[in-house]
């Protein structure tokens, strides 16, 4: 479930830190009781950002697929293992 913090609370920046490294979910936080920002670890948006990149790979693939733009299979996962560390 997302933990909702009002904007007051970010004075207590230790606080919300410690939040931020401890849950694996971004933290909503509201202003005047309407959603004004998202925080998270940086460990938790990179991670973010490489799955959306991944994705934005697989749309890409379908694409090239779909027009008949295709590679040997190994070779395109050697490819993204490489690309992605895994």
């Amino acid at each position: 479930m997302p933990q909702i913090i009002p904007i007051k609370e970010l004075k207590n920046t230790s606080e919300i830190s410690d939040l931020c490294h401890k849950t694996d979910e971004p933290i909503f936080v509201t202003k005047n009781g309407y959603g004004d920002m998202v925080i998270m670890s940086i460990e938790k948006y990179e991670s973010t950002l490489k799955k959306l990149e991944m994705y934005q790979d697989i749309a890409i693939s379908e694409y090239q697929i779909d027009i008949g733009e295709t590679k040997d299979a190994k070779l395109a996962v050697q490819e993204m293992r490489k690309k992605y560390d895994l």
